[in-house]
């Protein structure tokens, strides 16, 4: 239920922002020589941008509160421990700290938002263009996040792909799709448990910069790792 009444928040605002902002200008179509497409109204690109703002903003984890309540009571129940209160913070200042110390020079950004910690992996370091394959400078990065998520073992690792937009909707959802698949499967092959993974794609829909340019759409192909505390 309360996961129900955020999307619809979400959704409410998503349609406020929308509003009058229709256009048959979108990605990929095609204008009068005599015409400037920035006359048609909002793009693709920037429709996208108001709403990966709005659903995040309300919606937060991008699987959502119900994926990740339901994954916490399985590995409770699994014997994997809860933590609860003051623990929470504790737990998660130390991991972040840990985090930051490993992932210094590399290019990843540590993010925390309350009890969540995310980490914000660019496309120069994961992925080329196009393409699920990790990167080989890739490895050790992620081999440094798999140490510290075997020692901070009381957290749900939603591992979620991103892409810009160039392409259709279709093939970059399953694009996104499959990185974070291949960022999951190389983080289980080093001994974490695999039932501590949420893994998600959300395609070409939550842009953090503009599509319109080169340095824009390269922050957009990225991957994101979130770390949940596990409540008891």
């Amino acid at each position: 239920m309360k996961t129900q009444i955020k999307l619809a928040l979400a959704a409410a605002v998503t349609s406020a922002m929308l509003v009058g902002c229709a256009t048959t200008g979108g990605y990929g179509q095609q204008y009068p020589s005599n015409q400037d497409p920035n006359q048609q109204g909002m793009s693709k690109t920037s429709r996208g941008a108001l709403i990966g703002a709005a659903v995040g903003a309300v919606a937060g984890l991008l699987s959502g509160d119900d994926a990740t309540e339901r994954r916490q009571r399985a590995l409770v129940g699994a014997g994997v421990g809860g933590l609860a209160g003051g623990a929470i913070g504790n737990y998660q200042d130390r991991q972040e700290r840990a985090l930051r110390e490993s992932m210094a020079g590399t290019g990843v950004e540590v993010v925390r938002q309350g009890d969540n910690i995310t980490l914000n992996m660019p496309s120069n370091i994961t992925f080329g263009f196009d393409s699920a394959q990790l990167q080989p400078q890739f490895y050790p990065v992620l081999d440094n996040v798999a140490r510290t998520l075997n020692e901070y073992n009381q957290t749900i690792v939603e591992v979620a792909g991103h892409t810009d937009s160039v392409g259709t909707d279709a093939y970059n959802q399953r694009l996104s799709e499959q990185r974070a698949n291949a960022v999951s499967s190389y983080l289980g092959s080093k001994g974490l448990m695999r039932d501590r993974f949420i893994v998600v794609g959300a395609g070409e829909s939550r842009p953090v910069a503009s599509n319109e340019t080169e340095s824009g759409r390269a922050q957009n192909r990225r991957v994101e790792i979130t770390l949940v505390p596990i409540r008891s």
